[in-house]
């Protein structure tokens, strides 16, 4: 895929085709097993299930989730084993009637040239693919025989009908889309309209667009309740402020997905010292509908500690070229360093905000230009003077 190999810079990660993407090389403490991989497949392994057969309640579902191989071996076989039964049957109405011994010129047989088993399985792929080579057919001496070729052919069009449809499924799967929505290798955390956000881009490479593209954060971290009780993977809902001010995104080209950190969100207590020795997770989830085929779509990702950058933010990837706008892939995960506290938003707050904290802890977060240019000439007033 050219995606792969030049178009898509190494800065970024494809969300379902990412399994071989170097991951970035450091060194820390020992960690939880992470809950969501970063192409989106969730650690979880299902054990001690004991209610196997509900998984043949729905076949269909079940021979779509199944790996390639199985599904064209269940494919095959269940061709060969129909066309085995049915042919067996062909084969007791010809004995049965006696015509595997019948001479040329005698009574009427059930089925016409039909003389040893190699005959009979042959007309029965005749019947169930509808090939009718015309050499063997079904006479009206049998009944039992018109029984079995409406038989056959009933189960013939179920078998076409549920295979063929699986595959269909297969190769139609709404995750095949996700491969081209892509998140940001690492999130970043800095101050953004003088607070504190989580941030995260996202884009799609496709020209087909995503309708009713809705992005949703979660929080995975192990918590303790009041009462004692032990949760080894709690999921918090973060809040989210979209850059359309709504619940959907317009994914046109790669937004910058923000997340205000404040006192409702689970990230309010955290540090920039917190978050290098916490074990915490956030996913992200985007999902919506596919415009080409009108299936609901879904990519993840996740974000472990060391993989979100305390006091970054990603550089511009739109500039208007030619009376149209270009969006440059290869800054999609670029990050730039902005002064930043190394606080907590919660400590922020107490301090009455950035620019009260600013005051007290003698910060300068962002110089404007006027107080460069007062300082420049104050200090070429001050030479003057000297002189």
């Amino acid at each position: 895929m050219l995606s792969r190999k030049g178009l898509i810079p190494e800065d970024y990660l494809l969300t379902r085709l990412a399994e071989d993407v170097q991951q970035p090389k450091f060194r820390s403490k020992a960690r939880k097993a992470r809950f969501v991989a970063k192409n989106g497949a969730c650690n979880v392994a299902h054990t001690n299930i004991r209610e196997q057969g509900r998984f043949l309640q729905d076949v269909f579902t079940t021979l779509v989730d199944l790996k390639w191989l199985h599904t064209l071996i269940i494919f095959t076989m269940s061709f060969l084993c129909s066309w085995l039964l049915f042919g067996m049957m062909w084969w007791l109405i010809a004995f049965a009637h006696g015509d595997l011994d019948r001479q040329a010129g005698d009574s009427v047989p059930c089925v016409t040239d039909i003389r040893s088993f190699s005959s009979a399985f042959l007309f029965s792929i005749e019947v169930q693919v509808t090939i009718g080579f015309g050499a063997r057919m079904v006479t009206e001496e049998c009944l039992s025989a018109i029984v079995v070729l409406i038989a056959q052919n009933i189960v013939g069009l179920l078998i076409n009908a549920i295979m063929l449809g699986c595959i269909f499924m297969k190769t139609a799967q709404a995750h095949r889309r996700a491969e081209t929505l892509i998140f940001s290798k690492h999130a970043v955390i800095s101050v953004r309209n003088n607070k504190l956000c989580f941030m995260v881009r996202i884009g799609d490479l496709r020209k087909s667009m995503i309708i009713s593209a809705t992005v949703r954060m979660q929080v995975v971290r192990r918590t303790t309740t009041e009462e004692g009780e032990v949760l080894p993977l709690d999921q918090i809902d973060i809040h989210m402020d979209n850059p359309v001010g709504t619940n959907g995104v317009f994914l046109v080209s790669p937004l910058i997905i923000c997340h205000v950190i404040d006192k409702d969100s689970p990230l309010y207590g955290m540090s920039a010292a917190d978050l290098q020795h916490d074990d915490v997770e956030v996913i992200v989830v985007l999902e919506g509908v596919v415009e080409t085929t009108g299936i609901t779509t879904q990519a993840r990702t996740s974000y472990v500690s060391e993989e979100i950058l305390w006091g970054q933010r990603f550089v511009p990837t739109v500039s208007e070229e030619d009376g149209m706008y270009a969006v440059d892939y290869s800054k999609f995960g670029n990050t730039q360093k902005v002064p930043t506290p190394c606080c907590s938003a919660r400590k922020l707050d107490e301090a009455g905000g950035i620019a009260r904290f600013k005051l007290n802890e003698g910060v300068t977060l962002r110089p404007s230009v006027r107080r460069r240019r007062g300082a420049a000439s104050v200090a070429r007033r001050s030479r003057l003077d000297s002189r």
